[in-house]
């Protein structure tokens, strides 16, 4: 079988763990007997030097034409003082709204190797910590109305969410949590804002059809503090665009370091109705500061090559053995800067040597 991906390197950071998760796949296909073919896309602040915008129509149409995308990220300062509407980050946006892909998947995993990188009290992580976060990626106040005053001294942002837009979204959350501990909470600001309070009652109206699920509702003022009280309490979050943009980060955190956690966004279509392309990334950002300097941990985005191999290429044996290879290289002592805690027999490596490892790794178990 052959697969073709699309790969949007982007800026700072992401031309370099895109370019260690594309050996990793690479090592996975010789390994499993499947065939891979990349084209790469220009998007975000490179796509604008290059071509003036942040997403390109050929870029777009190319990721469109691939089985699944890979992307590294997008953004920097080079670019800040440029219009909302032609940054880098908007054609983050343009390519999920042009994919059409509207659920987020973000795994918050902690790696029992990484214990000692979790800023929380061991008690409170104690076991371990799973929670998904399922985000709404096409909606509300990212892609609502906004504008500015004539005079410049109101702005706006709109918030704005249909309740189609939710009832495929909790459908998302509802199937996670069914394949996982049976327990869904919706986060909102319900008790303040009437589109949280469609989610809530959509989800309450839907429960019914999942019976096994434990159903709950948390405010997101509460659940960010619940995140680092009792972490262990949730198992699948379900939640708006901007709710979810800013519980995953936290969520990444609280498991050992944002540059650990991978992202799916699934659920588009194409046009004959067959499954479109998900588009894979890690959930950090493009740390411009680091870029070209071997620093940067390629494990987020490795592992969202799992996620890709998983939810896309429906690959479940080579998704399998890229997460295991991540273990077995955190087993090995290997750590970049950001995991590393200083303890007996860690190894602190870079970004080209993880990947190395990684690689070796894959093929090894393979043996």
């Amino acid at each position: 079988m052959k697969y073709t991906i699309a790969t949007v390197p982007g800026d700072g950071i992401g031309p370099d763990v895109v370019k260690v998760a594309v050996a990793a796949l690479e090592a996975v296909a010789k390994r499993f007997s499947f065939e891979l073919s990349f084209v790469e896309a220009p998007m975000g602040g490179a796509a604008i030097d290059e071509f003036g915008e942040p997403l390109p129509a050929s870029s777009l149409e190319a990721c469109r034409g691939s089985d699944a995308v890979l992307l590294g990220a997008v953004g920097g300062p080079k670019w800040d003082n440029l219009a909302g509407s032609e940054r880098p980050e908007a054609g983050l946006l343009a390519i999920r709204a042009g994919l059409g892909v509207y659920a987020n998947l973000r795994p918050a995993l902690m790696f029992p190797q990484l214990a000692g990188a979790c800023p929380l009290k061991p008690s409170l992580v104690e076991g371990g910590l799973d929670i998904l976060v399922v985000r709404e990626l096409t909606g509300g106040i990212y892609f609502g109305d906004r504008g500015r005053s004539a005079d410049g001294l109101s702005a706006w942002d709109t918030e704005r969410y249909s309740k189609q837009e939710i009832e495929r979204l909790l459908e998302v959350g509802f199937e996670a949590a069914a394949k996982r501990k049976n327990r869904l909470c919706v986060v909102d600001k319900a008790n303040v804002l009437e589109s949280s309070r469609l989610w809530r009652e959509t989800a309450k109206a839907m429960g019914p059809r999942w019976p096994g699920i434990e159903l709950s509702f948390m405010y997101v003022d509460n659940a960010a503090m619940q995140l680092v009280k009792n972490p262990r309490q949730f198992d699948v979050i379900a939640t708006s665009n901007m709710f979810g943009d800013i519980l995953s980060d936290e969520a990444s955190m609280v498991t050992g370091s944002i540059g650990m956690l991978a992202s799916a966004s699934v659920g588009g279509t194409r046009p004959d109705g067959r499954e479109g392309p998900g588009l894979y990334e890690p959930i950090h950002g493009s740390a411009p500061d680091i870029a070209g300097q071997d620093k940067a941990n390629p494990l987020a985005t490795v592992l969202s090559v799992a996620l890709l191999l998983r939810h896309s290429l429906k690959l479940e044996q080579a998704a399998r053995a890229v997460e295991a290879a991540v273990s077995a290289v955190l087993d090995a002592g290997f750590r970049c800067a950001d995991i590393a805690s200083g303890m007996i027999g860690e190894k602190l490596v870079g970004t080209v040597a993880m990947g190395e490892a990684v690689v070796k790794a894959i093929a090894e178990a393979g043996k």
